[in-house]
């Protein structure tokens, strides 16, 4: 299995995946989920009620108040200060989210089960990846994710995330939370063949600065009769086959390079 097929099973089984483990303050509220508003000492304002469609609920003395696309400490502020607006002198506001609306979340590509998930809560993707079996085998280091287009953006946003570095380096700003209609590709890896005198031609995937000694490490390293100094590389450049001659260890790969390792004559 691939390695980063492995890492993210290891992660997995470390921090497997939970709603409890996101921080519900990075979570924008958006239409459909349920608030409960509270201002302290002023128990007559309860109020808990569903986010419209236009992105706002009805709260008592200020009126219709816009919480959608706000976070959680974003809407107390908000509420705060309309209510210093003439109405309170120190409110003491808490919004907690009671409900949160569900999510449709379209993953496809390398993954063992795509489709199409229902989500409800702050989600981020090694959540939604862990939901549809990990990554294939031949999954590519790149996950991009579409997001729809907003009322400030006339397209659509395409966010790649690098998948190798957020395995290796647990580098939790990659692990980005996952909004409604997102769409999350993952794409196959590129992959380099090595074929002749080596103890295990295959095919194997490509990452970034792979050299042909890597590739040969890859593959189980030379059999007693390979020529060591006349590997060549065949590759395809706009369509047309090449063949790099005599190449050296050193030389760095390209996704598709079909490294040869001829027999020596003697």
């Amino acid at each position: 299995m691939m390695r980063l097929t492995l890492l993210f099973m290891l992660s997995v089984l470390l921090c497997p995946p939970a709603w409890s483990a996101v921080d519900p303050d990075d979570y924008l509220i958006g239409a459909g989920d349920v608030v409960k508003i509270s201002v302290y000492d002023h128990s007559d304002m309860d109020t808990t009620a569903r986010v419209g469609n236009d992105g706002t609920v009805q709260f008592p003395l200020i009126g219709t108040v816009t919480l959608a696309g706000l976070t959680v400490p974003a809407a107390v502020q908000e509420i705060q200060k309309q209510l210093l607006d003439g109405y309170l002198a120190n409110p003491q506001v808490t919004v907690f989210i009671m409900a949160y609306r569900s999510k449709r979340v379209t993953v496809i590509g390398q993954v063992s089960k795509s489709g199409v998930l229902e989500l409800s809560g702050p989600t981020r993707l090694l959540d939604v990846l862990s939901l549809v079996g990990g990554l294939a085998e031949n999954a590519g280091d790149v996950a991009t994710i579409t997001r729809a287009a907003t009322a400030d953006e006339a397209a659509p946003e395409i966010i790649q995330i690098d998948l190798k570095r957020l395995m290796e380096t647990g580098d939790v700003a990659l692990n980005i939370q996952i909004m409604d209609k997102d769409n999350v590709f993952i794409a196959k890896a590129g992959m380099f063949y090595v074929t002749g005198a080596v103890d295990e031609p295959d095919a194997y995937k490509y990452e970034e600065g792979s050299t042909v000694l890597k590739a040969i490490s890859m593959a189980g390293g030379f059999t007693k009769v390979a020529a060591k100094s006349r590997i060549r590389i065949v590759r395809i450049v706009d369509g047309k086959e090449q063949v790099l001659e005599k190449v050296s260890l050193q030389e760095e790969l390209q996704p598709g390079d079909v490294i040869v390792v001829p027999e020596s004559y003697f």
